[in-house]
């Protein structure tokens, strides 16, 4: 059973770490490459903070975004900003959303996110979480994978493998840490495969982070991941 109160502060702590990491820094940082391709370190903020006020639309039960234009030309519009504007940009957004999962609501209601994808409102703070930790990976600011909470890292490995879970395109997976496995694809008649590795390698593979390459595949060769 999802704990939406539960992930609510996991998403208040990973905030913080984010905001801890970044504060301090000078505006150059803004302006340099993120681990994101064509993205800065300014566009990676400016989509946090603007991330945050599309799941308070979910939540409220409005569109995500107004249009996919719209919210791209939100993050382009905002990620030239000072750092101390992106700062505050982030920690006023993320207080917003914080103020929207306190609200009594019911938690079981489904919500709709982008491109038509529904999904449980109680599932929304751990979706918030994700956004969270996974961009400030991408910032590049010696945040690594290997340094996500580990029930974060288990619980988006089981998220991304039901995500492919009898998708056509990618053939029946198995995934093990050595210590806990999932599955995932599923295409018919496609021999299974094993793929092992730490669980931080296993999540950027899913999470298209990382190449795959520090991954052990038996059964066949490692599967294409269709874009997330």
């Amino acid at each position: 059973m999802i704990d939406h109160a539960h992930d609510l502060a996991s998403v208040r702590d990973a905030t913080e770490r984010l905001l801890n990491a970044v504060s301090g820094r000078n505006d150059l940082m803004v302006t340099e490459q993120s681990r994101l391709p064509g993205w800065t370190r300014g566009h990676v903020l400016a989509h946090v903070a603007r991330n945050a006020d599309a799941l308070v639309n979910v939540l409220a039960g409005r569109p995500m975004y107004a249009s996919a234009e719209a919210r791209d030309a939100d993050i382009e519009r905002d990620a030239r900003r000072p750092l101390d504007a992106h700062l505050a940009d982030v920690r006023e957004s993320a207080a917003r959303f914080q103020e929207a999962g306190a609200a009594p609501a019911d938690w079981s209601r489904t919500v709709e996110l982008r491109n038509g994808v529904t999904d449980s409102a109680s599932r929304v703070p751990f979706r918030r979480w994700v956004e969270v930790e996974l961009h400030h990976v991408d910032l590049g600011t010696g945040y690594e994978l290997e340094d996500l909470p580990p029930e974060f890292t288990e619980r988006e490995i089981g998220f991304l493998a039901e995500r492919f879970t009898g998708h056509p395109d990618v053939p029946a997976t198995r995934l093990t840490d050595g210590t806990r496995a999932w599955s995932t694809g599923g295409r018919p008649h496609a021999p299974g495969i094993t793929v092992t590795g730490s669980a931080a390698d296993l999540l950027g593979w899913l999470a298209g982070r990382r190449d795959g390459s520090a991954l052990t595949v038996r059964g066949g060769a490692l599967p294409r991941l269709p874009p997330l």
